[in-house]
């Protein structure tokens, strides 16, 4: 019979991915399963490999919701059958959260557990939003208050004349849908129509919106501007600051969702750049990065590597994927022994510094061409090795053989197009609901353009742009019909997303 496993109640934070707390992430990292609730933002879930499945209370996108007892029961139950469970919470646990009432289950049912805080939407999302909800000159002092008490009351708990009086900021919690019920008992209770007020909805995402006003006119001015759950209310003179505190909304890429073509184990750099841009990162896998089918003629290659005077790298990809599996087979950096390396451009150089070896060439132009210039008085008549992909562009071997090189191809990877992308973000291009897409090699551009619909191919150059990371990549988009908007100047994602936003810093 297995051992009774644990839960950990973690709070996810209120939905900007960086605001997870260190214990949170070594909980992850740790679980067998993770029931995840409808605020949590999925892209917490790279931190863990455990199984995951999404919970909602309310009625969801799928139109699927689970009663807060069926949660309990399924904790208990994972727990029992010996699993390391996770429940993430958006927020914190236990602030309006029903983590309580989970951690009482838990405890009828012997189940051990450990509560993990996070960071909520009142301290989160005020601060994305310019306020301070304390400030010396403003407010020494702060509520916390639901604006969606149990349905079941007979009666509100909530004493709105101590509210109206309470010498500081409210804040409301879950009430967008009684926004004009709330203001009004305020004003009814004693507290200045003229009080300053906000709702700050989908707080810390990229979807933020915030809306002031006074408790005389929020309701209306929320109504016109169609703001949407989950928000928060916020009642004080610290909404005052907010014409001169806000930052969040300045970021580069605010707002804009961003489609990301890499594959989908090599995006998280790319997914961490966008969301510190202020963007929605969206993962939009064109291609796969496999191992080869076999690893006979690495291996033998492994061998003999101090035959080599040169080691040339177009990816960083390549470089990892040789160390690792140098490493791996017993072997290690001496191995390269007198050999010099070669990087197509940062990005391959950093992967390099990754196993702490230093690339001895870097073209000013991050291309195959440029490469093969640098290179080419330095490789005639040497022994030159060159990790590759299962596909990609001839010029390189074909410059260097023709300038004396002995070269031999390895290939260390293979890049294969995935069947399809995925239903969900083929239906946000169709839709105009994706901002950007960015293609970061030629394949990748025809694959894209392989498997768009017709209604999505409709969208290109309008409501959805695509930028590209080369001018190769560029005229590979052009010939297969998909128009680019925005091209980079350095050819990296960093140099991507400085061309998107590039685009979106021109005057209209």
């Amino acid at each position: 019979m297995s051992s009774v496993g644990k839960v950990y109640l973690v709070g996810a934070g209120s939905g900007d991915p960086g605001l997870i707390t260190v214990r949170a992430v070594e909980c992850l990292k740790r679980a067998d399963l993770v029931f995840y609730d409808g605020l949590v933002n999925p892209l917490l879930l790279r931190y863990t490999s455990a199984t995951a499945e999404r919970t909602c209370r309310v009625n969801s996108i799928d139109g699927r919701a689970l009663p807060q007892d069926e949660i309990n029961r399924h904790l208990v139950e994972a727990a029992l059958s010996g699993k390391t469970v996770v429940r993430l919470k958006g927020g914190d646990p236990y602030l309006f959260g029903r983590g309580t009432e989970e951690a009482a289950a838990l405890v009828a049912a012997g189940i051990p557990y450990e509560v993990v805080p996070g960071v909520s939407a009142a301290l989160a999302a005020s601060v994305y939003a310019g306020m301070s909800l304390t400030h010396r000159e403003i407010s020494s002092a702060v509520a916390l208050v639901t604006g969606h008490e149990d349905p079941t009351k007979v009666e509100s708990h909530l004493d709105y004349a101590a509210l109206a009086q309470f010498p500081g900021t409210l804040v409301f919690y879950m009430g967008l849908h009684r926004l004009e019920a709330i203001t009004e008992a305020l004003v009814h209770a004693g507290k200045s129509a003229e009080t300053l007020a906000a709702v700050i909805s989908r707080g810390t995402w990229p979807q933020q919106r915030t809306v002031t006003g006074t408790l005389a006119d929020i309701a209306a001015r929320v109504r016109s501007a169609e703001l949407h759950a989950p928000s928060l209310i916020i009642v004080g003179e610290c909404v005052r600051l907010r014409d001169s505190l806000q930052w969040f909304e300045q970021r580069a890429l605010f707002g804009l969702r961003i489609g990301i073509t890499r594959a989908e184990g090599q995006a998280f750099e790319v997914i961490d750049r966008v969301v510190e841009l202020g963007g929605d990162p969206v993962l939009l896998p064109t291609i796969a990065i496999l191992p080869p089918e076999d690893w006979n003629e690495v291996d033998a290659c492994l061998r003999r590597l101090d035959d080599y005077e040169w080691v040339v790298f177009t990816s960083a990809n390549g470089v990892r994927q040789l160390l690792d599996r140098l490493w791996s087979e017993g072997g290690d950096a001496r191995r390269l022994g007198r050999a010099k390396l070669a990087a197509i451009g940062s990005s391959t150089a950093a992967a390099l510094e990754e196993f702490h070896l230093h690339a001895d060439l870097v073209p000013e132009s991050f291309r195959a061409e440029a490469l093969a210039d640098a290179l080419k008085p330095m490789v005639v008549g040497k022994r030159v090795l060159w990790a590759r992909a299962s596909r990609g562009r001839d010029v390189l071997p074909t410059e260097l053989r023709a300038a004396g090189a002995i070269l031999d191809e390895l290939i260390v990877y293979q890049n294969v197009d995935v069947a399809a992308l995925p239903e969900a973000v083929l239906t946000d291009i169709e839709q105009g609901r994706l901002h950007w897409i960015g293609l970061s090699s030629p394949s990748i551009a025809r694959n894209l353009a392989e498997k768009l619909t017709p209604a999505a191919r409709a969208r290109l150059g309008h409501e959805v742009k695509l930028a590209s990371i080369s001018p190769v990549t560029t005229a590979a988009a052009l010939e297969v019909g998909l128009p680019i908007s925005a091209e980079a100047k350095v050819f990296t994602w960093d140099g991507i997303l400085d061309a998107i936003v590039a685009v979106r810093s021109v005057p209209l």
